[in-house]
């Protein structure tokens, strides 16, 4: 069975980024998989300062979450990144966590596809819930997913469970209205189906 590390970058306990994690994890935990979340809430991890302190084998000189969580971004298997769609994208939380990752990087003399280094190989997977749910609601933060933590980084892609519509983000959650929450708990529970 994997280890599963979910990073929710929402900033509600209740809302419906939690409730899409919460459904999830329970899909996860009955297929026998590991699970631990953590919110970059209540663990908060600032932004790359580009010190390069850190370079390679280092911890980050910065005195917050993050260097605490390293021993569990190693031992995973797959990380998920959940978050609520702000302003096109992933939430300034989830951003800052995966600049981070820039200290957990070592030096690679021959990086393929243009990497300056080679990264811990992992799975990893999407969560995202939206007030909106337009055709193209998810594409920004679809494509920066895709680039960042697939194509740089070098992760493995295992999904992705995308709930628009989920209520006015002025108002109370809505996710339970949709069938978002059994999407996300069928999503944990065939994760790694086919392996």
């Amino acid at each position: 069975m994997k280890k599963i590390l979910v990073i929710q970058g929402g900033g509600r306990a209740k809302g419906n980024t939690a409730r899409l994690i919460q459904h999830f994890v329970m899909g996860a935990e009955e297929s026998g998989h590991s699970v631990e979340a953590i919110s970059l809430v209540t663990n908060e991890v600032k932004g790359c300062l580009g010190c390069n302190a850190c370079r390679y084998g280092k911890p980050c000189i910065q005195k917050d979450a993050f260097n605490g969580m390293v021993p569990k971004i190693k031992a995973a298997d797959c990380i998920v990144f959940a978050s609520p769609l702000y302003f096109w994208t992933l939430s300034a939380r989830i951003k800052a966590f995966i600049e981070r990752f820039y200290c957990i990087a070592e030096e690679d003399p021959n990086p393929p596809l243009g990497r300056y280094e080679k990264y811990p190989v992992k799975d990893c997977a999407l969560l995202m819930t939206s007030a909106d749910d337009f055709f193209w609601t998810f594409e920004q933060a679809v494509s920066y997913y895709q680039f960042a933590l697939v194509n740089y980084i070098g992760f493995q892609d295992r999904g992705m469970v995308l709930a628009g519509g989920c209520g006015d983000t002025n108002g109370k959650p809505q996710i339970d209205k949709t069938t978002h929450l059994q999407e996300a708990y069928e999503f944990g529970k065939h994760i790694y189906s086919d392996v």
